[in-house]
């Protein structure tokens, strides 16, 4: 898909297609991150915290519970 920016204002926005919203589950109430590696625009949802201290909370109950086996599993 090919697009090109329009003025807001004093700026330049990006419209985004409702079915790519919708694909993502993305409205304009979603936190995104804009990167660029000098080349690229990369948009992506923004990291969750909350959702980020919970997945490390799951990944070291995992690691306490079963870091043995998964030792064992990876030699």
């Amino acid at each position: 898909m090919i697009k090109t920016l329009s003025r807001h204002g004093n700026s330049l926005a990006l419209i985004i297609d409702r079915p790519i919203l919708d694909l993502l589950n993305i409205d304009e109430k979603t936190p995104l991150s804009i990167t660029t590696d000098g080349k690229r625009l990369v948009i992506a949802r923004a990291p969750d915290a909350e959702r980020e201290k919970r997945f490390q909370a799951a990944l070291e109950e995992v690691n306490r519970k079963h870091g043995k086996a998964l030792k064992r599993l990876a030699e």
